[in-house]
């Protein structure tokens, strides 16, 4: 995805590299996790990934200049809480719209305290009809406090990627 002349810079230069394999030098993350079964499943489930359900049913929505994703949307999220919170922007970098994986990923700009890419995804799997929610993200700290809380940090992103997950639809 190309940035629009008036839109901000990305804050790292491997723009779409969660749709393949992961760039070096960052910090590698994914989690994997059955949901269910079903096509009827994985649709709903795509529609909620795409309505921002993982990041509303965590807390930590703010805004998206757009009520479903697509590519170039801009998104805020709040990370921390009260007046330690600290708004997080973001910005669609591509929508996967594929017969057996849906979803999006967005891409840290400039006031993130991240550098990186982060994709939010559900798949089916034919061969068995299950169905399972997918966050898979490369990223590095972009100032002295994420560095600082470096493991921490790591753990943090485990935690809410099981957090994102749960919050989708599902079945037996």
């Amino acid at each position: 995805m190309q940035n629009a002349p008036q839109d901000p810079p990305f804050t790292y230069a491997e723009v779409g590299a969660t749709n393949g394999p992961l760039p070096a030098d960052y910090h590698h993350f994914t989690l994997r996790r059955r949901i269910g079964h079903g096509r009827a499943l994985f649709d709903l489930a795509a529609d909620a990934i795409n309505a921002y359900r993982m990041q509303r049913g965590t807390g930590i929505f703010d805004s998206a200049s757009t009520p479903t994703a697509e590519p170039g949307t801009l998104l805020t999220v709040r990370l921390g809480v009260g007046p330690l919170a600290i708004t997080a922007p973001c910005r669609v970098v591509y929508v996967l719209d594929e017969p057996n994986r849906r979803g999006f990923a967005y891409g840290t700009l400039p006031g993130h305290p991240e550098s990186g890419e982060e994709l939010f995804a559900v798949e089916y799997d034919e061969s068995d009809d299950s169905v399972y929610g997918l966050v898979s993200a490369f990223s590095r700290s972009a100032n002295w406090y994420t560095r600082l809380g470096g493991p921490a940090a790591r753990i943090v992103q485990r935690f809410i990627a099981g957090k994102y997950i749960d919050t989708l639809p599902r079945s037996g």
